[in-house]
């Protein structure tokens, strides 16, 4: 895969375009206030943000993400924004080239600490952030953008070679049912993971990694805080 792709940090007008354009395709946005302005970008690549891509072996946008610095009770981190990959890649490791991008913009301005959102019932995404990347999910965000927009806040430590992370079994101290199947996240399965999430951070754990319990069930699995 890495003789077909490379990860550059973009830098001029036109890829700022055609990375606004990618995110639009990726995410199918037909109103105008779900774009992304490409000046928004040239200001973030031009002041300590992460303005990244993956280059096909012909130049072609394939893959992007973006992210700025952030602070939050003294403590600076990098914050990754949005990652998108162009539908057709999905699953060949260009998410995984994007923040590995991300850490070393973030490394070369100081930062030490990358920190993101997702959804908590996409169930891939989880094991790629806490299996894969070894990020750990500290907080839980409800309703982060309007009803129905749970997510979950994962820290990632840049001082460490990335690494799949490893989780012990049996499983760690608490663990937090959730469905495989999308449809089968009702109201009350929210409410419920919303809460569970809630009484176990208060504790001083975090969500370490995610394991398949079987093809109806999935867990998150919980530790102890760095």
């Amino acid at each position: 895969m890495s003789d077909d792709f490379r990860a550059v940090s973009l830098q001029t007008p036109e890829q700022y375009a055609e990375a606004a354009a990618l995110y639009r395709a990726v995410f199918g946005y037909q109103q105008p206030d779900h774009g992304l302005n490409p000046r928004l970008l040239a200001a973030l690549a031009g002041n300590g943000g992460s303005v990244v891509g993956v280059l096909d072996t012909a130049d072609r946008l394939v893959a992007f993400a973006y992210g700025f610095p952030g602070t939050s009770e003294s403590a600076l981190y990098h914050y990754s924004q949005s990652a998108v990959v162009a539908a057709e890649l999905q699953g060949r490791g260009l998410g995984r080239m994007l923040k590995y991008a991300q850490r070393e913009v973030a490394l070369a301005s100081g930062m030490t600490r990358m920190r993101w959102t997702y959804d908590p019932f996409q169930l891939r995404n989880a094991h790629f952030n806490l299996n894969v990347l070894g990020a750990r999910g500290r907080w839980y965000a409800p309703d982060l953008y309007g009803p129905g927009t749970d997510r979950l806040v994962v820290e990632w430590n840049l001082t460490t070679d990335p690494e799949p992370s490893q989780v012990p079994e049996p499983y760690p101290v608490a663990r937090i049912d959730v469905p495989v199947d999308r449809a089968a996240v009702t109201a009350p399965v929210i409410a419920r993971v919303r809460d569970e999430f809630a009484e176990l951070l208060a504790k001083g754990l975090v969500a370490i990694g995610l394991h398949r319990d079987d093809e109806h069930t999935a867990s998150y699995l919980f530790g102890a805080a760095e």
